[in-house]
């Protein structure tokens, strides 16, 4: 992933920086709906039940303070990114159980091979660094998150 992808993958309508739910399948739900009516999703509960079924598999608390739903589905012609910060944060079901308070969710298409494997290392390593965490929790624009982001995996 480099910064020319971020303005593909995210650009600033799937990202709010307030006013997520405080429950993990609404906050998914939340995040999804920013896609949807962004036109990047096709079919909206195909795309529900392959986040969800996600989850049911193993946890994406990644730790940190960091959640990252993501599925593979045909709801989606190309990958996408959405993202939003919960002041309160989310049980991800996080290995140090800690809350989330950035969530990003990661939708690909189901025949993109390992995109979203991709995409899911490049912003775990990303996130890895206290600094770029600090930067989305004080990011004050949707502008503000993608430059960090681009910044990060440059």
């Amino acid at each position: 992933m480099n910064p020319e992808t971020i303005d593909t993958l995210l650009p600033t309508t799937h990202i709010s920086l307030s006013g997520a739910p405080t429950e993990k399948r609404a906050c998914i739900e939340y995040l999804l709906d920013l896609a949807v009516d962004g036109g990047r999703v096709s079919n909206r509960e195909k795309a529900l039940a392959a986040l969800l079924e996600r989850e049911q598999q193993t946890t994406t608390g990644v730790g940190m303070g960091i959640g990252i739903p993501h599925a593979k589905t045909d709801a989606v012609d190309e990958p996408l990114v959405a993202f939003t910060r919960v002041e309160d944060g989310i049980d991800f079901g996080a290995m140090d159980d800690e809350p989330a308070h950035l969530i990003f969710m990661i939708l690909v298409p189901a025949a993109g091979s390992d995109d979203h494997l991709e995409i899911l290392s490049s912003l775990s390593r990303a996130l890895m660094h206290e600094d770029v965490r600090e930067s989305l929790y004080e990011a004050e624009t949707e502008q503000d998150v993608r430059d960090t982001l681009a910044e990060a995996v440059a």
